[in-house]
């Protein structure tokens, strides 16, 4: 996309150059650029096609044609598998047929070294890199968890500044000790009486915290990351809450089928699983070593953005240059009564493209070679933004200092007293 988006908005420069010179104003040419815009959009809206995102075969084979030259197509279907099902599990209804999906905040990709890649898969639910808090006192693996999640310490509050307390008895100490028990005792009791198998904070947990929740059963994970908190939220339908005192039967995580912590390597990762119907999912990448992980997940992100603009806005364009070619002859046609391109020209043979491997000029419905209707469309509009951006700069100021000539400026400078014409006669803006 960003190839075309440069050579559009050059080209766009390039021609503009021929009426400034014939001292059009830039406001002008940008106006006639923006009548273009809107035409060229409606010629994108007349030749896209509909697809329909619940036909599997359909997004299989347009998301296998976007990232078919990247290295992990020489594994098959593999990654348009991935990231149609991260994406088809996280999208929401928005309401008018439309569809909402944010592949940045509810699908974490995992990378985890060893195995093979073929052990890749998307999760119907949430891992994280993370262990039960007392491993030989709590449960590791629990069937229908009730979860519980906090982003509020589970231990005695810290004064904000430096505190010193003076104790005049030695009864005092054993009543400070007490104080903070009892108030880490009621903590945990107003979580207990929801009768919670897995509670998880995004703060510290202390000992004493941890010893009532293990004797009553509970396995708790401390100090998790916000974004992690808010896709286990998501994923089990829990509610993230401030305070332990405000918890409700309603904030209770009950979606998730299985809590388990399994060792991968030399780790531990937490599991929450088959979850009924989540929101938010981690892909889990096997391979052989990082280098290959990281690539592998570099082409998996850009098969979940084609396959979120697909979901989003479900219309195709044909690749091969074929849109770019029928925009240009049908505004060519709309400016001039004179013939367009050979096969472009009426606009009949919108279809017609080059394919990139062989250079041949086919039909890009039979080749199968598309581009997304918001990306094309996106990419129209950036280049005409960027265009009419740079055509409006009247100057440029340089802050970039001259430079002097070999021996001027040696030797102290003499000071110059300047009278009044010479301040009038003052340029502001250096040339």
């Amino acid at each position: 996309m960003y190839l075309n988006l440069y050579i559009e908005a050059g080209e766009m420069l390039h021609v503009a150059e021929a009426f400034i010179d014939k001292n059009y104003h830039p406001t002008v040419i940008c106006r006639a650029y923006n009548k273009a815009l809107e035409d060229a959009v409606a010629v994108l809206d007349k030749i896209a096609m509909t697809v329909d995102v619940k036909d599997r075969g359909s997004m299989l084979g347009l998301v296998k044609s976007c990232i078919g030259t990247k290295f992990t197509s020489q594994f098959g279907d593999l990654i348009a598998d991935l990231a149609i099902d991260a994406t088809t599990t996280v999208g929401v209804e928005v309401g008018q047929g439309l569809r909402e999906v944010d592949i940045k905040k509810y699908i974490k990709v995992e990378k985890v070294p060893g195995g093979q890649l073929e052990d890749s898969k998307v999760l119907k639910g949430v891992m994280i890199n993370k262990d039960v808090v007392a491993p030989g006192k709590m449960r590791r693996k629990i069937l229908n968890p009730r979860i519980i999640l906090l982003d509020s310490p589970l231990e005695y509050k810290k004064g904000e500044n430096q505190t010193n307390a003076e104790l005049l008895r030695e009864e005092d100490w054993s009543v400070l000790l007490k104080m903070e028990e009892e108030y880490i005792e009621n903590l945990c009791m107003q979580i207990l009486k929801f009768k919670p198998d897995l509670v998880i904070t995004e703060k510290g947990l202390s000992d004493l915290a941890c010893h009532y929740l293990s004797k009553a059963g509970v396995s708790a994970i401390r100090r998790l990351r916000k974004t992690d908190n808010n896709r286990i939220a998501k994923a089990c339908g829990a509610v993230i809450v401030n305070r332990p005192d405000e918890l409700q039967e309603s904030d209770v995580g009950t979606g998730a089928g299985l809590f388990e912590v399994r060792k991968i390597g030399d780790e531990f990762f937490a599991f929450i699983v088959d979850c009924k119907d989540p929101k938010a999912c981690t892909v889990l990448l096997r391979g052989a070593s990082k280098d290959l992980l990281n690539e592998v997940e570099r082409n998996l992100q850009d098969a979940m953005s084609v396959a979120r603009n697909i979901i989003k806005n479900p219309k195709l364009v044909p690749g091969g240059g074929a849109t770019e070619l029928t925009v240009s002859a049908m505004l060519k046609q709309k400016s001039s009564s004179i013939e367009g391109i050979e096969k472009h020209a009426n606009g009949e043979n919108a279809w017609t493209g080059i394919d990139g491997n062989t250079g041949e000029i086919t039909d890009m419905k039979e080749r199968k070679i598309w581009d997304s209707y918001t990306v094309k469309a996106q990419a129209f509009k950036t280049a005409i933004e960027a265009a009419c951006m740079l055509l409006r700069i009247d100057d440029i100021v340089s802050g970039i200092k001259k430079k002097q000539a070999p021996g001027a400026g040696q030797g102290p400078s003499k000071p110059k007293i300047e009278d009044e014409g010479d301040a009038d006669n003052d340029n502001l803006i250096p040339e």
